[in-house]
């Protein structure tokens, strides 16, 4: 039954026929430790590197790109992004850091060390969630489609449509590399997607319903959003917009 739900939630609209045809492996995440997190931060990127902590928010006039204390939440170091823009999500490659934007068409480039910015770059369509493979920049737009770029250029590489069952899955938003997987948050529900970069296939689904806060359940703007990986350490956190905490989670059956 929760497979099918989940699905059904995923892909409105399809039949029965093809919810009962779902060979994606559903899984709650299992709790290892929880995290203070800014109940003001309105979460659109996550990542983890060099053992720092990196978020990027949104909201007009209120986002940020910031560093933040993993124990304590408290944000070590922060550079706002200009006024008129909707900050959405983000990622580092090389000594550089990426950060969209919703519906500017414009995206920041930061100096990794100091958040000192270097530079704008312009993209079309919507910016929403951002990640790296360590060679090209992927992105999602809201929609089933992820966009593969060159981080020296800047220029569009490649499409990849995301289906489950061979339906496309829409409002895929945050997204993380994370052990050769694309994980994406798909906006407006609890899952997280996890999706095969070389076909677009949806291997996997992440239900983080238990996850969400007791108080923040009836509010729609406070969905999971947010999903970083140490690849150092092999440790997944995920949190959500306006969320008082921050996860560290393991998949069951997963290495400890």
């Amino acid at each position: 039954m929760l497979r099918i739900l989940l699905t059904a939630s995923l892909l409105a609209g399809l039949s029965g026929s093809a919810i009962a045809q779902n060979r994606a492996s559903i899984v709650r995440p299992e709790i290892v430790a929880q995290f203070p997190h800014d109940t003001s931060a309105y979460t659109q990127g996550l990542f983890i590197t060099e053992n720092r902590l990196f978020e990027s928010t949104g909201q007009i006039g209120e986002s940020n790109l910031r560093l933040v204390d993993l124990e304590t939440g408290s944000v070590i170091e922060q550079r706002d992004l200009p006024g008129r823009v909707f900050g959405e999500g983000s990622t580092r490659i090389g000594d550089e850091i990426f950060v969209l934007t919703w519906r500017a068409q414009q995206g920041f480039i930061y100096n990794a060390d100091t958040l000192e910015p270097i530079e704008n770059f312009t993209y079309p369509g919507e910016g929403w969630g951002l990640t790296t493979d360590g060679e090209q920049l992927i992105m999602s737009d809201g929609t089933a489609q992820l966009r593969f770029m060159d981080p020296q250029t800047l220029e569009l590489t490649r499409e990849l449509d995301v289906t489950l069952n061979g339906r496309p899955v829409r409002r895929l938003n945050e997204l993380e590399w994370i052990e050769g997987e694309i994980w994406a948050n798909v906006w407006l529900t609890n899952h997280i997607v996890r999706i095969n970069p070389q076909d677009g296939n949806v291997t996997g689904i992440v239900d983080v319903r238990e996850l969400v806060p007791p108080s923040l359940r009836n509010d729609r703007d406070a969905v999971p959003n947010g999903i970083a990986y140490n690849a150092d350490t092999g440790q997944i956190y995920l949190t959500g917009k306006l969320w008082p905490v921050l996860y560290e989670v393991r998949l069951p059956g997963s290495d400890d």
